[in-house]
């Protein structure tokens, strides 16, 4: 049999029921009336022990070109943060819903398929990309979807993700487990790792070469962890940033060809006012980072890429060291959203800057195709059960996690199981 082929569903006694424990499996195919899910609602926004409350909700119907998957596992990102405090928006101000189920990532098996789904059936064992369109515009048919205007992010932008026993999802999100995988870890890594391989392989001519250099801001972090294994198959270098030693043999250990703590510098946040002697002083410690880069990639040799998400406290620095034509991609600020730079550096060594937004299901179906053929490691760090998955997301809030990507058992009643079987 091959790796990832999937034998046909087993069978086993279970009785049909309206609702089911956590954990409990329905008979194959059985769709209950109702559900658990770990729900937010609007007056509860705030930490994510207060936003996130466990309720019993209807579960999803279907659409036609839908599919209902048990979840097995899911993913801990700051998609759960972010929609539990409603910041930099609220969901409900993008979805109307009454209550929003967060989660982003997950694994599971399909449970119900719309009546114009072909690719998928039930029993079948997959993973998630959570991009969702319409569709039917320009974009969706030739373009690039991540441009269309009916793009989403589902369980940040859908009221309907994956801390719940179901989900709702497009039948274009599914993609195959890896199999030598156990559910958490196949659940914990598409949304980092889809999103890491658009911006070091989506954003043409700047898509990465053998050879080049990128500076990979937070490396072992989630997406960062995927950037150096990624930079690192495509035969370029990277050269990781961390704020804690400990967390050095890890990055290297990733592939990366070289590692620098950013305490020992002191050139962090917004930019001072050009021209003065807090900038004289900045400068001055930007130029001390980029010759701990030179010592890594060679005398005078700038990055030809910085992979950004940290924003705010590392933005100026980053669109100076990068190379004259280079590129700044940036998905995320999780330092805060007011970047600035110093524009000569921009404008005169003619530099771009470059937003990027998690990836379409090419993108996505590149990166797990990876995953799929062990050429990429999942870097999964914790598990937590169903009851804490409000704690794994305060400890990611706070910077408290450990290097690598985190997950949570949701109807997987232990970790280390690979099959439905098991």
């Amino acid at each position: 049999m091959a790796l990832d082929s999937t034998p046909a569903p087993a069978g086993y006694d279970a009785p049909q029921k309206d609702l089911y424990e956590v954990g409990e499996m329905p008979p194959m195919g059985h769709v209950p009336k109702q559900m658990y899910a770990w729900a937010i609602r609007r007056e509860r926004h705030g930490e994510p022990e207060q936003s996130m409350q466990v309720e019993v909700v209807d579960t999803p119907t279907l659409d036609s070109h839908e599919v209902l998957v048990l979840v097995m596992a899911a993913g801990v990102n700051y998609n759960g943060v972010w929609a539990g405090l409603g910041i930099p928006i609220s969901p409900f101000d993008v979805h109307g819903a009454e209550y929003h189920i967060a989660g982003s990532d997950a694994s599971g098996i399909v449970w119900a398929v719309g009546d114009k789904v072909k690719r998928w059936k039930v029993g079948d064992e997959v993973v998630i990309h959570c991009n969702q369109d319409d569709g039917d515009d320009e974009e969706c048919n030739g373009g690039d979807p991540m441009f269309s205007a009916s793009q989403r992010i589902w369980g940040y932008e859908t009221p309907d993700g994956s801390f719940a026993q179901f989900t709702r999802v497009q039948a274009q999100q599914l993609m195959p487990r890896p199999k030598h995988l156990t559910w958490e870890e196949s659940a914990c890594y598409t949304l980092t790792l889809a999103t890491a391989y658009r911006m070091l392989f989506g954003h043409e001519p700047h898509d990465l070469k053998p050879g080049q250099n990128v500076l990979v801001w937070g490396a072992s972090g989630g997406l960062g962890s995927f950037a150096i294994q990624l930079i690192n198959t495509a035969g370029a270098n990277a050269i990781g940033v961390i704020s804690d030693e400990d967390k050095r043999d890890f990055v290297m250990s990733l592939g990366a060809k070289g590692v620098i703590n950013r305490k020992d510098f002191d050139c962090w946040g917004q930019l001072p006012e050009v021209n003065t002697d807090a900038y004289k002083q900045w400068f001055a410690e930007v130029r001390k980072f980029g010759k701990a880069i030179w010592e890594i990639t060679g005398k005078g040799v700038n990055v030809d890429m910085v992979f950004e998400h940290p924003g705010e406290a590392t933005f100026p620095v980053s669109t100076f060291v990068v190379k004259k034509g280079g590129m700044v991609v940036i998905c995320a600020g999780t330092t805060g959203y007011n970047l600035t730079m110093d524009a000569r550096y921009v404008w005169m060594h003619q530099k771009r800057i470059q937003g990027s937004h998690f990836a379409h299901l090419k993108q996505a179906s590149a990166a797990n195709k990876l995953m799929v053929e062990r050429r990429i490691d999942p870097c999964m760090s914790e598990v937590f059960p169903w009851a804490e998955i409000p704690a794994a997301h305060t400890k990611m809030r706070r910077n408290a996690h450990l290097p690598g990507n985190m997950a949570v058992l949701v109807q997987a009643p232990t970790t280390g199981l690979r099959t439905l079987e098991d």
